[in-house]
């Protein structure tokens, strides 16, 4: 049995500008087709609803018809197939490479699902991190689909989405600063979550889970965020002497980063009160109220976070906002029977096994591990502070907080606060 022949429109299907002209050679009709005699065939299409003509929405001719793309995909129980160029009615066979090798063929009909959590992941620097993402078809397949993942990130901070990871089967490629810290969970067929070792504090953000299917493809958003605190931050100089790349510097000698907004918005929202602007990650300079004053955008405003928007990251000066987050070590008063200068506490915490702690280090240490101390000690940017989680009195005001007294002359006797294993 010779299988239908190809297509060809209907006589009535001509041109109305010129109803004269010839139609297209005929072939036998689809709507005609014995079921019963073809039935070798697994599947075949047949429509009578295609349209006579299609109109040029730039030049406003007609189309001949014979120019009309009509397709039939037919496949062959014994492993034969033809196949005319593709014309889509919305109902439509898949790529009949990508079936279970049974001689099925998918249908558009089955929808592809990609799914993750509402809610944003929160992690600390240093740990791992999976975000979740779970693909399905419904309904439900009964042979497995060759399918290609692809997990993208647009930082927190602003700027393009780049590539994260994208993987075939059990074959897998990381890109820029996540190469060799991500992987796939992969834990149950259609889990392709993201898992992210050593996190780093430019890691936030938000991820992009996307599964490919041939033609097809459905993605899913996630955001990560890490716990941490937001602190203000001026260099010994004194206030508003950083431009933005210096403020970027600044943060990273303190180990810690620029802060971005949502981190300086969830600080505030837990009382943080800063009457000094401060550069932030996206280089916006914004300052965080609680209560409003006169000098701090007046009595009359609603407390908030104030923002003077973007300034030119080169010439304007402000100071900073950084945000750190867990330790690798920890963060210990140094017992010494006599105060030190400087360079005495610096070279102290070193015979110590230990470094002198960076004030990142002693913010992430009393927000996060409850360190509380009221003795003031040396840093190593040259301040003096000391961490207060319990307030009584001669140790400060009656809020917790890190407590500071400037940049002292480094010839002053002090104690010193050591960043080490201990």
């Amino acid at each position: 049995m010779d299988p239908p022949q190809e297509v060809i429109v209907p006589e009535h299907a001509g041109n109305p500008e010129n109803p004269s002209r010839k139609s297209c050679a005929v072939t036998p009709d689809l709507k005609n087709i014995n079921e019963k005699e073809y039935g070798d065939f697994l599947y075949y299409y047949k429509s009578t609803s295609l349209p006579p003509v299609r109109k040029s929405s730039e030049e406003e001719t007609w189309k001949d018809p014979c120019e009309i793309e009509i397709s039939i995909l037919i496949w062959h129980k014994q492993g034969h197939s033809e196949a005319a160029p593709s014309y889509s009615n919305g109902f439509f066979y898949h790529d009949i490479m990508n079936g279970n090798g049974n001689g099925e063929i998918y249908l558009n009909g089955v929808r592809l699902h990609v799914e993750t959590t509402e809610a944003p992941v929160f992690a600390v620097r240093g740990s791992n991190a999976t975000l979740p993402c779970h693909y399905r078809y419904e309904p439900k397949l009964s042979a497995p689909r060759r399918t290609r993942v692809k997990w993208s990130w647009l930082p927190a901070v602003g700027g393009h989405e780049t590539d994260v990871l994208v993987a075939a089967g059990v074959r897998h490629r990381s890109f820029g600063d996540f190469k060799g810290r991500v992987r796939l969970l992969q834990n149950s067929p259609g889990d392709v979550s993201l898992v992210i070792t050593d996190l780093q504090l430019n890691d936030t953000g938000r991820y992009r889970c996307e599964v490919i299917d041939g033609l097809e493809d459905e993605s899913a958003n996630v955001d990560l965020e890490l716990r941490g605190v937001v602190f203000p931050y001026q260099p010994p100089r004194g206030r508003y002497h950083l431009n933005f790349q210096a403020a970027q510097w600044a943060c990273e000698e303190q180990d810690s980063a620029l802060a971005t907004f949502e981190q300086l918005f969830s600080a505030w929202e837990d009382g943080l009160d800063w009457c000094n602007a401060g550069w932030l990650a996206d280089g916006t300079v914004q300052y965080p109220i609680t209560l409003p004053r006169t000098p701090c955008g007046g009595h009359g405003v609603a407390p908030g976070v104030r923002s003077y928007g973007s300034r030119h990251r080169h010439l304007h000066l402000y100071d900073a906002f950084c945000f750190s987050s867990s330790l690798r070590g920890s963060v210990y008063f140094l017992q010494q029977r006599e105060k030190l200068n400087f360079t005495e506490a610096v070279q102290a915490c070193k015979d110590d096994g230990a470094q002198i702690a960076r004030v990142g280090q002693l913010y992430a240490a009393w927000r996060l591990t409850g360190l509380d101390r009221c003795d003031a000690g040396w840093l190593a940017d040259g301040s003096l502070r000391y961490p207060i989680n319990s307030p009584r009195p001669n140790c400060g005001p009656k809020e917790p907080g890190v407590r500071s007294f400037g940049f002292p002359a480094q010839q002053q006797k002090h104690d010193v606060y050591c960043y080490g294993p201990r």
